[in-house]
Formats: C-alpha cells, sequence, structure tokens
C-alpha cells in the first residue's frame, strides 16, 4: 500500500473557508495520469495539483493540474497555491524578501514571485500568457436564457461577449448590475445545446457593480464541461478579464492597470484576486498578472494499491 501525502489550503484568501479549495500531492513520482484523473475525482475539488521533477533542470518543478473530469493546461488558483505550498514546506530556495519560481506547466513555462512576511510566503504572483482574443458570440438572448435572465441583463451593458485566453479559452459576458449577477441560476440544458461544443465552454460572467470595498468587479464562473459547477476563484480566468476590462476601456487606460475581482461570495467563499495588466504606449498588453493569498488548512494522505 502506498502512501500519497498532499496539503489542503484555501488560495485566493488569507482566512480559512473563504477563497478555492486545493489539494496539492507534492510527491507525484511514479504517479500516471490516470491515477492523477482518479484521484482528482475523488479529492472532488475544483482541481488538484501534482507536482513533479521538472523535464528541464532550469527549471524548478513541473506541475499537472486535474479538474473532477479532465486534466488543464494552466490555471490559476492550482499555481497560485502550489507555490504557497512549496515556498511553505521549504521546497524551493528562498532569497532575500522574494522568491522566483519557474514552473513547467502544460501551457509552458509560468513564472511566479512569492513575497515572504515573518518568514512565511505571503503574497504571490504568476505571470500568465499573453491574451488570446477569440470571437464574440452573438446571440445574446441565447446565452441569457442559459443563465436564467432577460437579454436586456446583458445587452444594456453594450459590451460584447467575448473568448480570451490567457493558457484556458472563457467566454465572457457581461452583466448590468448585482440584482442580475445574483439571479443566475444556470440552465444546463441550455448550455449543452449554446456552448458544449463552443470553443470555450467555460463561462466568465463579471459586473463592475461590487459588494466588497476595494473590489472593481464581481464575478461568477461556471464549469459543466469541466465537472465544475461553479468555481468560487478563478485565476486562470482573472488575467483575460483584466484583458478584456482593458480592451473595451471599461477601466482607465493606464501603463499599469491594477484592479481587484472578488468571487465566490454566492457560494460562502469569499475570494479577491488581484490582477495587474501591463500596456506599452500603443495600449498593447505587454504583460498579464495575477496574484493573491493563501491559507493553509490542513494535510492527509492517500492509501493507493500497488
Amino acid at each position: 500500500m502506498r502512501q500519497l501525502r498532499y496539503r489542503l489550503l484555501d488560495v485566493f484568501s488569507d482566512r480559512a473557508f473563504g477563497g478555492n479549495q486545493l489539494a496539492v500531492f507534492t510527491d507525484s513520482r511514479n504517479v500516471s495520469a490516470e491515477l492523477m484523473q482518479s484521484i482528482a475525482k475523488e479529492m472532488n475539488l475544483s482541481e488538484t495539483t501534482f507536482v513533479l521533477q521538472p523535464e528541464d533542470s532550469i527549471n524548478d518543478h513541473r506541475v499537472r493540474i486535474f479538474t473532477p473530469a479532465v486534466e488543464l493546461p494552466m490555471a490559476g488558483h492550482p499555481t497560485i497555491g502550489t507555490s504557497f505550498v512549496l515556498a511553505r514546506d521549504r521546497l524551493t530556495e528562498r532569497l532575500e524578501k522574494t522568491t522566483s519560481l519557474r514552473l513547467e506547466e502544460k501551457v509552458g513555462i509560468i513564472k511566479v514571485s512569492i513575497e515572504w512576511e515573518n518568514n512565511l510566503p505571503a503574497f504571490i504572483e504568476m505571470v500568465q500568457p499573453l491574451p488570446i482574443f477569440g470571437p464574440r458570440y452573438a446571440d445574446a438572448g441565447a446565452i441569457a436564457e442559459m443563465l436564467s435572465l432577460g437579454p436586456e441583463a446583458i445587452t444594456d451593458t453594450n459590451l460584447p461577449l467575448e473568448v480570451v485566453s490567457c493558457g484556458v479559452p472563457f467566454l465572457f459576458v457581461p452583466l448590468r448590475d448585482l440584482q442580475a449577477i445574483r439571479a443566475i441560476r444556470l440552465r444546463v440544458d441550455v448550455w449543452e445545446k449554446v456552448l458544449k461544443s463552443f470553443e470555450a465552454p467555460h463561462v466568465f460572467v463579471f459586473t463592475m457593480e461590487t459588494e466588497v470595498p476595494g473590489s472593481t468587479v464581481h464575478s461568477r464562473m461556471f464549469a459543466p464541461a469541466a465537472g465544475v459547477s461553479e468555481d468560487p476563484a478563478t485565476g486562470g480566468a482573472s488575467g483575460p478579464l483584466g484583458c478584456y476590462l482593458a480592451r473595451h476601456k471599461v477601466l482607465p487606460p493606464a501603463r499599469m492597470l491594477e484592479c481587484v475581482s472578488e468571487q465566490g461570495l454566492e457560494m460562502g467563499r469569499p475570494s479577491f484576486i488581484r490582477i495587474r495588466i501591463e500596456q506599452n504606449e500603443k495600449t498593447e498588453i505587454t504583460a498579464v498578472r495575477v496574484g493573491g493569498r493563501c491559507h493553509p488548512m490542513g494535510e492527509g494522505h492517500l492509501e493507493i494499491e500497488e
């Protein structure tokens, strides 16, 4: 019987029972992809990560990320949370006040910076791939029906339904206000008809009306294709969200555009994701950064028959 140890933590929260849960298996040698997928389904969290030796010695670690249903090429809260665990368990070298990591993920090399406070990892920020802006979805009525809303909740914003990817594509759906976003009831039967085969089946919904002082945008994310009915904090979509807000000048133009996405409040798991978008003088996006804090929740092990 083999024991596989894991750490459990809440990501994009500085306190217990907030943010997005994550299980990190720090020693995944000789664990097959099929077993990783089975473990992720067993853990039944939005994501579970597995840490491996890097394929290139210039990098620090290789990380594989699984939802209960599929493996992801990249994801935000798993990258942030895994980096936190590696730093907290001293599985990566600490250099003065900031530690830099190079993580191998399916999408490529992800750079991470870790800021320390009182000899513990505090704020962690990842650099995401530059955005790819995909197609727009023309039928606002179909998306509104999927969300159990009237179409005017979308069309009143005068913003497009648009696909944006910084490694994983999401369909961004702007909504008029908090009342609309709170009223969402995702109809999976309609999702299967309109988005299941679309190039971005994950739905990221946002409004510029917020609940918490200091937040910039209020968000929700639904991913039936990944086995996640709703996600309390989606770092992989937050970088593209910042890119969407920059491209459509929803926020005032700036060389360094900074904002905070509040997410998970409808689920009772408040999450706060800091987004930084760097632009040049032509307002071309040159860097996408997403960061936040983590709270350790515990540890355990699985017993696997070999």
